[in-house]
């Protein structure tokens, strides 16, 4: 029973941003003092990097109005207002309803949004843009659902549901995603097991999730007239913690996106594992939009950490805020459990918390959120910067079967 009761206190302190930021911030320090092995850490170069961001956002947002970073803004890619396609197809009902559509295509959206390599493309119908990377993945996963492939009631095919994602199958993903041999998608069949496993998860919580197992569910359990980032998150782990198939675990309970670090720090079981959680606070970031367009304030944003990924990670290294010990290590490919790819997110996400001062000082804007830093922002100047020295490939080659970078 006492393992019992300390694997699930072990599990419970991993799935807060609080512990993600705590053992990051030790990492950190340690590469500070010269005491890791894989980085070296440069901290005139953050003012560098603030700089740059801070460029960029100016570029992407001259009046500073700068939207949250989520799926939303690759819903906009090209410049297409497709959300407004969506409220024109729902002004039949209440927001509540448009509220519950927008979620589930939130949450499969972001499920499909892993990496999706560089061979890639999708050329959407009526606008002929052809669309590579998250804004493909996005405009794909986007018609996807507007079709109605992840919806079991034909006359209801904005929606997502148990039914229709348990038995999704490469082949009909493949279709909409347009991809052949001569249009590969990075983990594909990962991609589609992982849709599977929601349908699973969401049939197993009719309690948060309704008799037909939508995401949307989550507006009827969380909301209020206000609702705080970490609660909504703290939701997102606890309902779709068995989506993640890692391996990793604490007394048979997944983990997730929790990775082996021998010189990370904490209390019993807990001791030596670095949570991030990547999808998870991406997808959260996500559900912003979708509460508060229905009415729901949601508060306390910065609770969320930045997001651990190649852009804003590739974004450290390429301005020598991180410098590699060895040059050499980027010449291989690495694997998401190795421990340099541990390290490197999580000194991402302690430096993406020291980073953003010093970009809202640049812009000025002083009461920017993290979420908009990152918009503005960071994971774009990341981009830029690796299609500018590596023809758009990270700094690191990281191995991904397309369900957590």
């Amino acid at each position: 029973m006492t393992t019992t009761l300390d694997g699930s206190a072990a599990v419970a302190a991993l799935r807060t941003t609080s512990a993600i930021r705590e053992r990051a911030r030790h990492l950190l320090q340690r590469a500070r003092t010269g005491d890791s092995p894989w980085f070296l850490v440069d901290d005139d170069a953050l003012t560098h990097a603030a700089v740059e961001v801070a460029e960029v956002t100016r570029t992407r947002y001259p009046t500073l109005a700068i939207p949250y970073h989520s799926r939303w803004r690759h819903f906009e890619a090209g410049g297409v207002d497709r959300r407004a396609e969506l409220a024109t197809r729902t002004t039949h009902v209440d927001s509540a309803v448009r509220a519950r559509s927008m979620i589930d295509l939130a949450v499969v959206s972001v499920l499909l949004d892993a990496g999706a390599g560089t061979d890639w493309h999708y050329l959407e119908p009526g606008t002929g843009l052809a669309l590579t990377r998250s804004e493909g993945l996005g405009v794909a996963s986007w018609h996807a659902f507007c079709g109605g492939l992840f919806s079991s009631d034909p006359d209801d095919p904005l929606r997502a549901d148990a039914t229709a994602l348990r038995r999704l199958d490469d082949e009909s993903l493949a279709a909409a995603f347009q991809v052949d041999s001569g249009n590969p998608l990075l983990g594909l069949a990962g991609r589609v097991q992982l849709l599977r496993r929601l349908g699973t998860q969401l049939a197993a919580r009719p309690d948060l999730f309704g008799p037909h197992g939508r995401p949307g569910g989550l507006f009827d359990t969380v909301a209020g007239p206000t609702v705080a980032a970490h609660d909504l998150l703290s939701t997102v782990l606890d309902a779709l913690s068995g989506v993640w198939l890692t391996g990793n675990a604490i007394g048979g309970q997944p983990l997730g996106d929790c990775w082996r670090h021998g010189a990370v720090p904490g209390p019993g079981l807990s001791h030596g594992w670095m949570p991030f959680h990547k999808l998870s606070q991406w997808l959260t970031y996500s559900l912003l939009e979708p509460f508060e367009w229905a009415g729901v304030a949601v508060t306390d944003l910065d609770a969320l950490t930045g997001l651990p990924e190649y852009r804003n990670g590739g974004l450290l290294l390429d301005t020598g805020v991180l410098r590699l010990r060895d040059p050499a290590l980027a010449q291989s490919d690495w694997a998401v459990d190795d421990e340099i790819v541990v390290e490197w997110r999580a000194l991402t996400v302690a430096l993406l918390d020291e980073l953003a001062p010093l970009v809202r000082r640049e812009l000025p804007a002083p009461q920017l959120p993290l979420a908009c830093v990152l918009e503005g922002g960071t994971w774009a100047t990341g981009r830029a910067l690796a299609a500018r020295l590596r023809d758009g490939r990270p700094p690191l080659s990281i191995i991904s079967d397309g369900t957590v970078f």
